[in-house]
């Protein structure tokens, strides 16, 4: 198995794409890129500590391909927008590929290049390549929010905007 790293705005939106596929061994909310220790999601949802929510997800390459995790990812963000993702506005909601080898580094970087050939964005693609750091997983209550608390993270979503935008952009999806 290995680590995959990506932020995409609030981390409840960001699990169920990837859940439930083959290779796909497990996928855990939490912070990651920024300079206090251990930080809380009271911390994070300041905006001071430099974290972003992200999405930890370990899969096995060969029955799940790393490009195949980059597309997938893709859909799920505007990768335009520097100052957050649809209503979760801030540098904790930011997007970024955290690559955790040369490989994955590579292939991030011609992901997001052939993104802003495509077509379907008319501002430049922002989203930054960064390599991992210290992942910090966050609280308990966090982990698959989608399942524990339905209702709200429906509403959450829908109040979003995340899906009219992927409707927009992606409409083969």
């Amino acid at each position: 198995m290995e680590k995959a790293t990506f932020a995409g705005g609030c981390f409840w939106c960001m699990v169920t794409p990837f859940e439930e596929l083959p290779g796909i061994g497990g996928i855990v909310s939490g912070y990651m890129g920024g300079t206090v220790p251990n930080p809380t999601y009271e911390q994070v949802k300041t905006g001071t500590t430099g974290h972003a929510e992200v999405v930890q997800i370990d899969f096995d390459p060969e029955t799940f391909p790393y490009e195949r995790l980059l597309e997938l990812y893709g859909v799920q963000i505007d990768p335009t927008d520097p100052d957050g993702q649809f209503h979760d506005r801030g540098s904790q909601y930011r997007t970024a590929i955290f690559y955790h080898n040369e490989k994955q580094k590579q292939l991030a970087e011609e992901y997001l290049r052939q993104l802003g050939r495509s077509g379907r964005f008319d501002k430049p693609i922002v989203t930054a390549v960064e390599p991992a750091s210290v992942f910090y997983p966050a609280e308990e209550y966090h982990q698959d929010y989608h399942k524990k608390n339905p209702k709200h993270y429906k509403e959450d979503r829908e109040k979003s905007g995340r899906d009219e935008f992927i409707r927009a952009h992606y409409p083969e999806v």
